[in-house]
């Protein structure tokens, strides 16, 4: 698959993530519906590559390939899920627009890249400006409680640690194998905490909407959700790959307002607006600095 199409494919399930999370968690325990989830993926991954004879690598660098990618996905998720019991779908994904900035804080002492220059500094702080626009809006307007704003910064710091971590591993393997090797190691995680914090199943209470939910996120939102995620990881940077986000939160705001009825206030929209333009300023900032000092040079001369 072209890289181009997995990036798309990335926008595209990201954007209605968020939304099936709160959904699915609504009737059963946060810790049931990822664990289920992933089950759901990981079955689905393997009849795959025992149908398509793919290989699997079990190499120490393979594995430690798996642990980054499973350490992202567990804690990522984990973290999504605790948070949607009282976090709106859109500011989940708004949150996770700062993936971006954090990955580029991580990759320039885990990966050597270059510091941050002013504008991205400019970018981080603007970023900073928008979250705390966005939690005053959660915490006065909405009164929701800390914690599940807590859980949501714990999740992207989670996500955006480890992306950059997989970026250190210097091994090319199909992005299917790093799917389910990762799958492989986290399910078990996952039921054992469902097991040790519920047990309890309570199928009696379950709807159709939790159920679609779940299986569209075990098939779109894990398996060929992540199969384009590794993918394009493999191929662009980690700063790049977390760009996705800049365009994922407007979509998932509109989604969960039209669809779950959440609320958007103005605090909320102009948190949002910010946290948006920083992520623009961080990414495409500099170039268009540049672009704008050669033209003035030009005229000058």
């Amino acid at each position: 698959m072209p890289v181009q199409a997995s990036y798309i494919l990335v926008i595209m399930i990201w954007s209605t993530t968020p939304l099936g999370i709160v959904i699915s968690s609504a009737g059963m325990s946060p810790t049931l519906s990822v664990f289920l989830r992933m089950a759901i993926a990981l079955v689905l991954c393997f009849f795959i590559i025992l149908i398509g004879r793919y290989r699997v690598p079990v190499s120490r660098r393979a594995w430690t390939l798996y642990c980054y990618s499973g350490l992202g996905i567990f804690g990522g998720m984990l973290l999504s899920y605790l948070a949607a019991q009282t976090v709106p779908s859109g500011v989940i994904s708004l949150v996770f627009g700062l993936a971006p900035v954090l990955s580029g804080l991580f990759a320039q002492h885990l990966l050597r890249e270059a510091r941050f220059s002013v504008i991205k500094w400019l970018a981080l702080a603007l970023s900073l400006v928008g979250l705390y626009l966005v939690v005053m809006s959660q915490l006065t307007e909405l009164d929701l409680a800390p914690r599940g704003l807590i859980y949501v910064l714990g999740a992207v710091t989670c996500f955006s640690l480890c992306g950059v971590m997989v970026k250190r591993v210097r091994l090319v393997i199909h992005p299917l194998a790093t799917t389910f090797g990762s799958l492989l190691l986290v399910t078990p995680m996952f039921g054992l905490v469902w097991w040790v914090s519920d047990g309890q199943l309570n199928m009696q209470s379950w709807q159709q909407s939790f159920v679609l939910a779940t299986v569209y996120l075990g098939v779109f939102g894990s398996l060929i959700g992540f199969i384009a995620y590794f993918h394009v990881l493999q191929k662009l940077k980690a700063s790049t790959v977390a760009l996705t986000t800049l365009i994922t939160p407007g979509f998932a705001m509109l989604l969960g307002a039209w669809i779950n009825n959440e609320k958007i206030t103005l605090t909320l929209l102009a948190g949002a607006s910010i946290i948006v333009v920083s992520l623009a300023v961080f990414q495409f900032g500099e170039s268009g600095w540049s672009a704008v000092a050669n033209r003035m040079k030009r005229r000058l001369l």
